[in-house]
């Protein structure tokens, strides 16, 4: 299934995109899409649900975050090699790990809006992983199990807030609208191996970002499952995998966003995203 939430900021109604990529909605079996439909029950009732029964949406309604109930953000850092040395960093032994506040959530073809003092707001195109089941200290061959599915999720970064303010990364990570997600949730049966996924973004019609997650350094499944050794994952959290190279830190010279910018992105078979950069 493609679970998706539309209408305007706030008022979210839910549905689905059919195998003909229509827009129908999920209303009169569900009142949005959280964490009962995330859930495996959940996600096998609305799966029985004949979609060519459900009404059709007309128009292009504005599509939101494909789901609610998100707790927290963990985001994964420097996990593709290419990536580590464009950044100058060190290829790492373990998961690096950060967490993205919520309040950064955006929708997928919502503004992004560039925070007061900001001199290199990057890009990060990223494959999401959605938690449908509570994990907590989960074996790697069992993880993917825990998963309501997988979403695109671009990562967008404040590089002078992240480097060069102190501490850690997250205050040039969770500025508001630096967390877009959608535009659909995709559930795993339509995504055999997640490994397998090509990840590209283009500024402005360029193409910045163009890879695959096969170039992952650490797995989908062992990152969920070294994550929850330090902490539970609720249904509804969001595990971003980390981004390929291409980002505008790694380019010489460097880079970044400026207002009238137009981001796309996108995650094979998961959708893709559009954003314009304006001044916040």
């Amino acid at each position: 299934m493609k679970l998706v939430r539309y209408g305007p900021p706030g008022r979210e109604k839910p549905g689905l995109i059919d195998a003909q990529g229509r827009l129908r909605d999920l209303s009169a079996h569900c009142a949005d899409i959280g964490w009962d439909e995330l859930s495996p029950p959940g996600q096998r009732r609305l799966s029985a649900i004949d979609a060519a029964t459900l009404p059709l949406v007309r128009g292009k309604p504005r599509l939101g975050v494909p789901f609610t109930g998100i707790s927290k953000i963990v985001a994964v850092g420097l996990n593709y090699r290419d990536h580590a040395r464009e950044t100058g960093a060190a290829i790492p032994s373990e998961p690096v790990l950060f967490m993205k506040a919520t309040t950064a959530i955006n929708g997928p073809f919502d503004d992004i809006l560039l925070p007061r003092g900001s001199v290199s707001t990057d890009w990060e195109a990223e494959l999401g992983l959605v938690i449908g089941k509570t994990a907590r200290y989960v074996e790697e061959n069992q993880a993917l199990s825990h998963l309501a599915g997988y979403v695109t999720f671009h990562d967008v970064s404040e590089r002078d807030f992240q480097k060069n303010r102190g501490g850690t990364w997250d205050k040039g990570k969770g500025c508001d609208t630096f967390a877009p997600i959608g535009p659909w949730l995709v559930t795993p049966d339509e995504i055999p191996d997640p490994q397998k996924l090509r990840v590209w973004l283009s500024v402005n019609g360029q193409m910045r970002q163009d890879s695959n997650t096969d170039q992952m350094i650490f797995s989908c499944a062992h990152l969920i499952s070294y994550i929850s050794q330090f902490m539970t994952l609720l249904p509804g959290d969001v595990v971003c995998t980390g981004t390929p190279p291409g980002v505008g830190l790694g380019m010489n010279p460097p880079q970044f966003l400026k207002a009238g910018d137009v981001v796309r992105l996108g995650v094979e078979g998961l959708g893709e995203q559009c954003q314009r950069v304006v001044a916040g």
